[in-house]
């Protein structure tokens, strides 16, 4: 069974969800992609997940970096569970590029260079936004694109971050700068 769990957060409600024990996914309310990993038919419920994860949500948007992750299950391809896996190893207030993950990609897996589009397209897909850190990988040019949640929330998620946000632009076209 798949439950869910609303959160308020200062940009906007969230939506989590879980198999009981992990969390399974975590959105920004309308977002690209919403719900996109939910079953048909799942049951809104109160679970100690969900509480440690609104606990993780509380000190994150309190302008800190959280010393625990819930626990997580990602319910995806193993081509975008191992882009996950390197965006959660992006420390609170950094970026890496699309660029710099598909070259960790391709060297996981021995190959001599890896798509930065086919790492981008799993970067947008991520069903655990926030806790897996996809706000915050950027082009190689300092672009701020590719954030489901829209350009926007990103924004304000590396502004929260103290983000030294001198380094990046926000394009005039491209993907998720509204919804």
């Amino acid at each position: 069974m798949t439950y869910t769990n609303h959160y308020d957060s200062p940009l906007g409600g969230i939506t989590l969800s879980s198999n009981g024990t992990e969390l399974t996914g975590l959105w920004f309310d309308g977002q690209k992609y919403f719900g996109d990993t939910l079953p048909k038919h799942y049951e809104e419920k109160s679970l100690p997940i969900f509480e440690q994860s609104a606990r993780w949500l509380n000190i994150y948007f309190s302008g800190k970096a959280p010393d625990f992750t819930p626990p997580l299950s990602m319910q995806t391809t193993p081509f975008r569970k191992a882009v996950w896996e390197v965006m959660l190893t992006i420390p609170f207030g950094k970026t890496m590029t699309y660029g710099e993950i598909a070259k960790r990609i391709a060297q996981q897996r021995g190959l001599s260079k890896m798509s930065a589009q086919a790492v981008g397209g799993a970067v947008g897909h991520n069903s655990i936004s926030l806790i897996i850190p996809c706000h915050r990988v950027v082009g190689t040019n300092g672009s701020l694109t590719g954030y489901a949640g829209g350009i926007e929330k990103k924004v304000q998620l590396l502004t929260l971050e103290k983000t030294d946000m001198s380094l990046f632009f926000v394009p005039k076209k491209g993907t998720a700068l509204t919804l």
